[in-house]
């Protein structure tokens, strides 16, 4: 049975093969090919099987996955299975929640605004609050900020940088996938900090975001909503950024916002005096782009 893409998250694998897929031999191609279009088959097959299937050998199956950037068929197993089991969850989150919900508005307005009562309630608690006053020493001593985040979490570095960088703090964002991450990885230099926004998944992504990390020195702030994280043990500091109140209905995301807007004014609040000269120097370069231009001949 033929697995559709995911739409709703980084297809890590997908990303993979289409970046790569036109260096592929014809034989190679076959069998990336054959694991695009049945990944939930792929997962209980061993090489032997998938050589069967696409009238190759193990070996070649083998060659396939390394030229996508697979260490083996496990690192690809592990892959495919946290992406398929993400969709389906999500699916399944999504269809409990709509059935609990009434088709006045009023039952969707409770729902979210008493998900954000729990979460908020959550990420105020007094582990949390000590973990984001160590982040926040650790953003005061970075020379830049690095926001890591894909899929969704992509947005989110998007605009944190952003915030970052308008009160005077340089940031920048480490938010694609595949290949084209390398290219962000490589302006990563010590004395950085990097803010991580990850979940349970060791996508590899984020496996390599944090080797380089730490090859480089650079202290990492987690940001995620999972304690079984394959990602805290390698962080310097936790945050956990609850999801939901119940866990088989869908997430709000706002709290990682949430979670992320609080670091940036901490930050601002500790050094008051930089957000202030930069907004104040915003200010003049905005306004010199709205006066109207004197004619140089008078």
């Amino acid at each position: 049975m033929k697995t559709k893409p995911n739409r709703s998250g980084p297809d890590l694998y997908g990303e993979r093969f289409r970046l790569r897929k036109n260096q592929l031999s014809p034989s190679l191609f076959a069998v990336a090919q054959y694991i695009h279009t049945h990944r939930g088959a792929v997962l209980d097959k061993t090489a032997m099987e998938i050589a069967a299937d696409t009238q190759s050998s193990d070996a070649t199956v083998v060659r396939a996955i390394q030229a996508l950037g697979f260490s083996g068929l496990r690192d690809l197993k592990n892959v495919l299975a946290s992406y398929l089991g993400e969709t389906l969850t999500s699916s399944a989150k999504m269809a409990t929640t709509v059935s609990s919900l009434t088709p006045d508005t009023n039952s969707s307005i409770d729902f979210v605004l008493e998900g954000y009562l729990y979460t908020c309630q959550m990420l105020s608690e007094e582990k949390n609050r000590l973990a984001l006053s160590r982040a926040n020493a650790l953003l005061q001593a970075a020379d830049r900020i690095a926001i890591f985040g894909i899929g969704a979490s992509s947005l989110l570095a998007e605009y944190t940088a952003r915030l970052f960088n308008r009160n005077g703090t340089p940031a920048y964002v480490l938010n694609r996938t595949g290949a084209s991450l390398s290219e962000q990885l490589i302006g990563m230099r010590p004395g950085d900090v990097l803010i991580m926004m990850a979940q349970r998944s060791a996508h590899r992504e984020g496996v390599t975001t944090l080797a380089e990390a730490k090859r480089l020195g650079i202290s990492t702030i987690l940001l995620t909503g999972s304690a079984e994280s394959v990602f805290i043990k390698e962080a310097d500091c936790v945050v956990f950024i609850p999801r939901s109140a119940d866990a088989e209905k869908i997430p709000v995301h706002g709290t990682s916002v949430i979670c992320l807007e609080i670091l940036v004014l901490a930050l601002a609040a500790s050094s008051p005096k930089v957000p202030l000269q930069t907004m104040n120097r915003l200010y003049e370069l905005s306004n010199s782009m709205t006066k109207p231009r004197k004619n140089p001949r008078g």
